[in-house]
């Protein structure tokens, strides 16, 4: 079978740089083309020198990614990838988008938390949220897809048993969410400047995160009801990882064994989920620098609350990973091909 070409716009930002790791070491793909719009016509080694005799790709426009690939993946912020959109479903490529323009369903949404709108609503409806292990069958016949967010990855993974089961009270749900600083992006900012983020640990974004849509819509058709959450990040002074803490009240009485035996049969054939012993706590030390998803089962009995750890690999599992798990259901490789990375042990 010959190599699938593939092409990485917004290569030089940490999600873009991170597919680029980890496409290099795919069985199946050949990278072929990489954009940036800060760096055209240097070389990646050069902006990334662990690269070096490994990739030494130059950066070249956007356009001849297209031209040059039969697999798109754009690294870009809000709003900027629904003309690539447009340009691959025309050339008949498939589109994989990092970004937030194709994880909502509702324009006005959109509008009211990333200040921006539909500029094409046939492409949305052509598009399939990428959550591998709940939507993977229209994942596979899909030519967009918008890969979900880092921590709504995490959450919606930990949620998606229960609410599927309907055991939980969606009233009064809570979600208290830790990342690492490359969940920020590679732009600098006063909060992730290092001398501020060194020894320091704080929320932000208090009730008001852009991620707060993404889950709710996602959460609520897993339950097939409207559900609001409360949800705070937090930054942790560590490069990558995020550690979700997941309160969900319980509607039914039932044991924490009963629930746990829950979770292992709805992950049971999905690899890159883990469903911990009762007993043990995800650690997001575990899945540094893999793609999988590590989960803890919990009880409050005081409360009759189920809390659910989970823990990713925000650059991985919550970004670019995740995005190759989605080009290998596409094109029907194995799901785990390229993504067989091992986290270390200390």
């Amino acid at each position: 079978m010959s190599q699938l070409k593939v092409g990485v716009i917004g290569a030089s930002g940490y999600g873009g740089a991170e597919l680029v790791r980890l496409l290099l070491n795919h069985p199946d793909v050949t990278l072929t083309a990489i954009s940036s719009r800060q760096y055209t016509g240097q070389p990646i080694s050069d902006l990334y020198p662990g690269l070096r005799c490994l990739c030494d790709l130059k950066f070249v426009d956007q356009d001849q990614v297209v031209e040059q690939s039969d697999c798109v993946f754009a690294a870009l912020p809000s709003g900027y990838s629904e003309e690539i959109a447009k340009k691959c479903v025309a050339q008949g490529k498939k589109f994989i988008d990092l970004g937030a323009d194709f994880r909502l369903d509702s324009s006005e949404v959109y509008q009211a938390w990333y200040g921006k709108e539909f500029t094409d609503p046939s492409l949305h409806e052509k598009s399939v949220y990428g959550q591998c292990e709940i939507y993977h069958d229209l994942i596979e016949n899909a030519n967009i897809i918008g890969n979900p967010g880092c921590y709504p990855t995490s959450i919606e993974l930990g949620c998606y048993p229960a609410l599927k089961k309907g055991i939980v009270e969606t009233s009064h749900i809570i979600l208290d969410s830790k990342s690492g600083a490359t969940g920020a992006g590679k732009s600098l900012s006063e909060n992730t400047h290092f001398p501020r983020t060194n020894e320091a640990f704080a929320p932000y974004k208090v009730g008001c995160h852009r991620h707060t849509p993404e889950i709710e819509q996602m959460l609520s058709e897993i339950a097939q009801e409207p559900i609001q959450v409360t949800f705070v990040p937090h930054l942790l002074p560590i490069n990558r990882g995020i550690i979700s803490t997941i309160y969900l009240p319980l509607k039914e009485d039932l044991s924490l064994e009963e629930i746990h035996e829950l979770y292992k049969q709805t992950y049971a054939d999905k690899q890159f989920v883990r469903v911990l012993d009762l007993g043990q706590i995800a650690d997001l030390k575990f899945v540094k620098y893999s793609n999988y998803c590590d989960l803890s089962l919990h009880m409050d009995a005081h409360t009759h609350t189920l809390i659910v750890v989970s823990c990713i690999d925000n650059m991985v599992k919550g970004a670019a990973g995740q995005a190759i798990q989605n080009m290998n259901i596409m094109y029907h490789f194995e799901e785990d091909s390229g993504l067989k990375s091992i986290a270390p042990s200390f």
